[in-house]
């Protein structure tokens, strides 16, 4: 596959190991967080190893694929990530079982969320079109059209609705455009306002907060439980403080693998995907999550070197998008079992269960490594 002087040292080894190794971990935790559970870990591991099984494959498949293919076909990429998010809308999987939530879909036999395959074609295709733009970026009507292109999708999205998913996309769309040459007269104007939004906001919420009762609106209580958690310690609220009970305890070396009491005794909602974290804070204390997140560091910081290092601005931009993607997904999760942000049911990429989640990780990584095999002369694997 490799010739010794040009392919062999453009391979980031240090990536794919990294990889490897949070995912392992994450087969240990996933364990960990479903012995609990009525039918055990098993049936949560198989389905966690087939999905890695399969996403590294396609991840090996990825790198000896001239990512330049991709672009030839970015409308028709583009085309296929919208039609299989309008077909959530219409015809959902479950909807009235999840509260009206239209996200998921099912093709045969296989259930999953388009939003989750979306990704992938959206940083594809607004790469592309970024790419083909880059000389009139900063044009008002140019920019307008990439805007456009780009929050096309994340409507659709928020109409499911999943707000967490389209907060996602909106973070790695403005890394992209930031990424591809936009002026900084552009992103002055939205910090101011954006600050703007964000004072009258914090003047509406302390004002409805005189007379609001926890219960009245469903999206707002998560805000309000954000804030100030104790107020409904039984429904929205318990989440988060049941995690930061779990973290707390754990001190710094934790209550010891699968004997995390806020685990093992079913405390923890969700405790396999959302709020994986915790478990991770109760069994293996500071030191465990320390050493997760030394792990993602290295990561994010393999694949910024791609983005900066790759030939073309195309190759940067789909690399760009993928690690703001996957760094959104880390903060966020971490953050809201800690309660420093709102919950947005939001998994962790590697650790948490989920089949599709879990392919669409590795095959994000496929595509970085292989938008690295075309990088400049600078030595990928020196750390």
């Amino acid at each position: 596959m490799f010739t010794k002087d040009n392919k062999l040292k453009r391979f980031d080894f240090i990536l794919l190991f990294t990889t490897l190794i949070l995912c392992l971990y994450g087969f240990l935790v996933i364990k960990s967080a479903t012995m609990s559970q009525a039918m055990g870990s098993d049936r949560f591991l198989r389905t966690q190893t087939i999905a890695f099984v399969l996403g590294l494959i396609c991840a090996l498949v990825l790198v000896i694929i001239d990512y330049d293919l991709y672009g030839t076909f970015y409308l028709q990429i583009y085309a296929l990530s919208n039609i299989l998010l309008l077909y959530a809308l219409v015809n959902p999987v479950n909807a009235s079982e999840w509260g009206d939530v239209r996200s998921w879909i099912s093709i045969g036999p296989i259930v999953f969320q388009p939003s989750e395959i979306a990704k992938f074609g959206v940083i594809i295709s607004l790469a592309k079109y970024i790419d083909l733009n880059k000389d009139n970026i900063n044009e008002p009507f140019i920019l307008f059209k990439i805007l456009v292109f780009a929050l096309f999708p994340v409507g659709l999205i928020l109409l499911q609705p999943d707000l967490g998913t389209a907060l996602v996309f909106i973070f790695f769309i403005a890394v992209m455009i930031f990424a591809g040459g936009i002026d900084y007269k552009y992103v002055t104007v939205v910090l101011i306002i954006g600050l703007i939004f964000a004072v009258i906001a914090i003047g509406a919420f302390f004002y409805i907060m005189k007379d609001y009762q926890v219960g009245d609106n469903y999206q707002f209580d998560r805000i309000v439980t954000f804030v100030y958690p104790e107020l409904d310690p039984t429904d929205t609220g318990y989440q988060v403080i049941q995690s930061k009970t779990a973290i707390g305890s754990g001190l710094l070396y934790g209550r010891g693998l699968y004997k995390g009491v806020q685990n093992q005794l079913g405390y923890l909602p969700t405790k396999e995907t959302d709020f994986i974290f915790a478990v991770i804070g109760e069994e293996l204390g500071f030191i465990g999550g320390i050493f997760l997140l030394v792990l993602y560091s290295i990561l994010l910081y393999r694949l910024i070197r791609i983005a900066k290092h790759t030939t073309s601005m195309f190759g940067s931009l789909i690399a760009t998008g993928i690690t703001a993607m996957l760094f959104f997904h880390i903060f966020e999760n971490v953050g809201m079992t800690m309660g420093l942000v709102p919950v947005t049911g939001i998994p962790l990429p590697f650790v948490s269960y989920g089949g599709t989640f879990m392919l669409v990780n590795m095959v994000s990584i496929g595509l970085c490594l292989g938008v690295g095999m075309k990088r400049n002369s600078f030595d990928l694997n020196e750390f």
